[in-house]
């Protein structure tokens, strides 16, 4: 992982191409930002975008309870 700081211009200008891994991950059941940067590679900071992104569009929903750290966990949106 690359320890860069990047403009946040630039991250969020990879959230389309970045969507589609989130939502790959998400695929396998719920997992908390944390954990989605840790399979990513990709530092927190940057996943947190996306992330909000992807449920601000309505591609994902976060789980109601927070796990026993204290994160939401994210599901993907089934479409019915």
């Amino acid at each position: 992982m690359n320890d860069k700081v990047r403009d946040p211009r630039e991250i969020m200008r990879d959230e389309m191409l970045m969507r589609d891994k989130v939502l790959a991950i998400l695929n396998d059941g719920p997992k908390t930002v944390p954990e989605i940067a840790e399979v990513m590679d990709y530092p927190v900071s940057e996943v947190m975008y996306w992330v909000m992104a992807a449920r601000k569009y309505g591609y994902i929903e976060e789980i109601k309870e927070p796990t026993e750290d204290d994160y939401f966990q994210y599901k993907l949106v089934k479409n019915e």
